[in-house]
């Protein structure tokens, strides 16, 4: 579902912003862990609201899709910020990466994108090793054209998480966030949901369709300061300098 704002006189006020929750649920997120998760998205679904109202060029949209044994859409359809609800996961089976990449793919074509909508993002939050042939889907997925503008950034709950397969996702290890406790995990999710929805950069960060050195937006998402996804004239920025730092949350229990 995406609802066009319109101004008076028909522009458009607003571009779609798909946001999608990729959440393992798979047994060894069994207990705290898929507990921290629940708990964290549910608190941090007011800041994205705050955040969202701050942003006139854009219509947030938020989806969840879980994975353990198979993978399935928690959110059917892409709901406004306003109107989501956060419903509590449980966790059994193994880790179907595969199919939840096969599932999100299917949803970032045209239809049911459309081809005004800004760069989505996708959250991905996982604790082991897939157990399937991920990597055929995954392919598939970076090659998709929204696949391909996409933000993505994973989470990496606890020491056993393989961070080379986060790292093949996002296609930056400084988007691999570390989560070893319940306070950590909580912070990564905050920061992914909030910094994630801010759309448009001010005047003297807009840049233009083409990185100036023959090579596409696309292929220069990623750097140290900032990424940025160019979508018509309206980027996404992600601020990287805010990026919570592991080794400054306090101990507690290590997973």
């Amino acid at each position: 579902m995406e609802v066009e704002i319109r101004r008076p006189g028909g522009e458009l006020a607003s571009r779609p912003l798909h946001f999608f929750w990729m959440v393992d649920c798979s047994g060894s997120m069994y207990g705290e862990k898929i507990g921290a998760v629940n708990h964290a998205i549910q608190s941090t679904i007011p800041e994205m609201r705050d955040t969202a109202s701050d942003n006139p060029n854009a219509q947030l949209l938020i989806r969840t899709l879980k994975f353990s044994t198979g993978a399935s859409w928690v959110t059917s359809t892409p709901v406004p910020i306003d109107e989501f609800d956060w419903e509590d996961l449980d966790a059994e089976g193994v880790t179907d990466l595969g199919k939840a990449f096969d599932l999100l793919s299917a949803q970032l074509t045209i239809p049911p994108m459309t081809d005004r909508a800004l760069p989505p993002v996708i959250v991905l939050l996982s604790d082991g090793c897939p157990t399937d042939n991920y990597k055929d889907a995954l392919n598939n997925l970076k090659h998709l054209p929204w696949g391909k503008k996409a933000v993505k950034i994973a989470i990496s709950i606890g020491q056993d998480a393989d961070d080379e397969v986060l790292a093949d996702f996002t296609g930056n290890r400084e988007l691999v966030l570390q989560a070893n406790n319940a306070t950590a995990l909580t912070k990564m999710i905050k920061w992914a949901s909030t910094a994630a929805s801010v759309v448009s950069a001010p005047a003297s960060r807009v840049v233009s369709a083409s990185a100036g050195d023959g090579s596409s937006a696309a292929d220069t998402l990623l750097n140290k300061d900032d990424i940025t996804a160019v979508s018509g004239s309206a980027p996404l920025v992600l601020d990287m300098n805010n990026i919570p730092d592991p080794d400054d949350v306090g101990a507690g229990d290590v997973w």
